[in-house]
Parts: structure tokens; sequence; C-alpha cells
């Protein structure tokens, strides 16, 4: 039998049966209800259910062959005081981060959460506590593109553990308050970029240089070199690699120095400026490897 421990999920959820039963839901009842008694050859889990009560058992059956095999083991993993039932249909109970975010909204102690989501399918999360992971991100826009990347993939990867993404934003409008300029220079236009000062954008390439202050990262300012033949009179950085992640806390971030691929640094995982979803992908299941207990902390 596989460990169950904190944030599992069934994967598939096809191997998690219901089943209503007319026993009392404790263990010994449960094992004498269930030795020998055929089940699915794809049955790992049983939430077994009398009245209003539920409780989770693991079983081992004698051969995974035939469509049906008789039930050679019962570990009994939860009762009716321990498991929470959520009915939630919005819920892909194939996914770990919609399966905690649902359990925990509830409001109920758990620690186990049969959840029945869309199309009525039924799966269960142990003892929920999603990795947070910071996404460093320029603002505006809002909300940003990679903060909206990272909500995609933990929205379908079925892979991933549960994931709260936090954004940490690192905000033009502010650090252009900051700068106190007369002039600004942003490496792009976007949406929400609203200045009292006057604004050029280095991507349009304004044909003369003017005294402004470069809001731009160091790929900027070779881009200011290449056409005006020298750096910015002033510059403020905004590569999200200055952002420090506190506690080497799991961080995503972009960078444009980087051109495709990702790329590892320490508790950090930075994708391209023009990341894709796979590139994003990629990231977050590292973060999420490298923030996984040993198998010395689980025991």
């Amino acid at each position: 039998m596989i460990e169950v421990g904190p944030n599992f999920i069934s994967r598939p959820y096809r191997e998690v049966s219901v089943q209503e039963v007319d026993v009392p839901l404790d263990p010994a009842s449960l094992r004498r209800y269930l030795m020998g008694r055929p089940v699915y050859r794809r049955t790992s889990f049983m939430v077994l259910v009398h009245g209003g009560d539920r409780a989770l058992v693991q079983v081992d059956k004698a051969s995974t062959d035939p469509l049906f095999s008789p039930v050679t083991r019962v570990r009994y993993l939860a009762g009716p005081g321990q498991v929470a039932f959520v009915e939630d249909p919005a819920v892909d109970t194939g996914n770990a981060t919609q399966m905690a975010r649902a359990a925990l909204a509830s409001g109920r102690p758990g620690p186990i959460y049969v959840v029945e989501g869309m199309f009525q399918h039924v799966n269960f999360i142990v003892a929920p506590a999603p990795l947070t992971v910071r996404v460093v991100e320029v603002i505006p826009p809002e909300p940003p593109k990679l903060l909206e990347m990272a909500r995609r993939v933990v929205d379908y990867d079925e892979d991933l553990p549960p994931i709260e993404l936090d954004l940490v934003p690192v905000d033009l409008r502010k650090l252009a308050a900051e700068a106190a300029a007369d002039r600004y220079l942003f490496p792009c236009r976007c949406a929400g970029l609203e200045l009292d000062a006057p604004v050029d954008f280095l991507d349009a390439c304004p044909p003369d240089e003017q005294a402004w202050t470069l809001i731009g990262c160091e790929r900027s300012r070779q881009i200011h070199q290449a056409f005006y033949g020298r750096d910015p009179r002033r510059r403020v950085d905004i590569c999200p690699r200055t952002v420090d992640a506190p506690g080497g806390a799991p961080t995503l971030l972009k960078c444009c120095l980087l051109e495709r691929g990702i790329e590892s640094s320490g508790s950090r995982l930075v994708v391209p400026w023009g990341a894709n979803l796979e590139e994003v992908r990629q990231a977050l299941h590292e973060l999420a490897r490298a923030a996984a207990p040993s198998p010395s902390e689980v025991a």
C-alpha cells in the first residue's frame, strides 16, 4: 500500500470507490465487511457511507488482472469524526490545488476531506497545506501576466501538489514616484501606466535621447546603449531578480536576460520575460520538488 500523508489525493481519482453500507463505520466492522469482498481492480480507496457519516479505507486486492478481485487487506484511514464532506461542483477532483482550496474554504476541521466536485466525481485530500509560491512580477498591467499564467497552470496540472500563489509586485508607478524625475523612459507600453510627468517608451525608439530616467532592467540599459551610444543618465532597476526571497521562500520570477528555458537559483526559479505555459509549468514543478519534505521528515 502506498503511504498517505498531508496533501495526498488519489491519482487518478477513479481509484476511489464510494459505497453505501449498512454496517457501522468503526474499523472492526468495516474490516469484517470488506475482507474477501470483490472490488474493481482499480479500486485502492473506498469512501464508505452510512447515513450521513463517512469513513475512508485503503484496500489491497488478491490481483489486479481480473475486473474484480477479493480484498486481502484493509487499512482504516479515518472515521466519521475525521472525515469532512464537501460538495462543490466547480472543483476538478483530479487537481490538488482545487481540492485543497475547496477543503480549506469549507471551514470544516478535517483532517481528511472527501470532495464531490465536477460531474459528481469524488476524491479526497489529506490535511491540505498548500505550498506558497511567491510570484515576483512587474505591474501594471494588473493582474500581471506571469501570475495569470501560473494560475492557469495550477488549475489544469494534475501532477502538482496544492499551491497558493502570492504576488510580490514590482510597481512601476511607485518606482517612478520615488525617482521624482521630470521625464521617464519605460521599456514598453503597458495598460494602467499613467504618470504626471512626460513618458517615452524604449520599444518605440524615440529619435532623440532625452534627459529622462529609465525605469528599466539591464536589458533595457543595453538597448538604450545600442540606440543612443551611451547609458541612460539615470536608471531605476526593475528586474525581479533584485527582490529578495525571505527565508528561502519558493519564488517564481521572470527575467528578459533569459531567452528560453528555465533557470534555477536556489529557491528561485526564473523563466524568460516571454515565457510560455510549459516553461511556467516546469518551473512550478521544480519549486514543488525542491520544497517537498524528505522521507525522514514525512516519517
